[in-house]
């Protein structure tokens, strides 16, 4: 059963940073790409960042490109996002995701095992 453990969230003020974290197991973890998602508060879900199984490829969305980073260290089975210069727009709960396949996608259709998410708060 794959099982993946978000961690790293809390509460940051605008401008700050933030590294959340991701632990894989269940499948061959160097297999898949991986994602990170996020939900506001009476909002759907919405697409942050990708990164392909090998890592040599990832993918952001428009508002967070330049200010937050994806990674994976394939040995430990981890995936991070390092997340800068925040702002309180960036409030939500943030999961990470594992893709059905191994390149970058966007869309959560593409992933078929979810984190239960960790909370961002970002005060002004």
């Amino acid at each position: 059963q794959v099982q993946l453990v978000e961690s790293g969230g809390g509460l940051v003020q605008a401008g700050g940073s933030l590294r959340l974290s991701c632990a894989a197991s269940g499948r061959t973890f160097s297999s898949y790409a991986m994602g990170w998602f996020r939900q506001a508060p009476g909002k759907e879900r919405e697409f942050v960042a990708a990164i392909s199984a090998t890592g040599s490829i990832t993918r952001y969305a428009v508002s967070m490109k330049g200010r937050f980073t994806i990674s994976r260290v394939n040995d430990k089975n981890m995936v991070y996002l390092q997340m800068n210069s925040l702002k309180t727009e960036d409030t939500a709960v943030y999961y990470c995701a594992s893709d059905i396949g191994s390149y970058v996608n966007s869309s959560t259709s593409a992933y078929d095992y979810w984190g239960q998410g960790t909370r961002v708060t970002v005060s002004s």
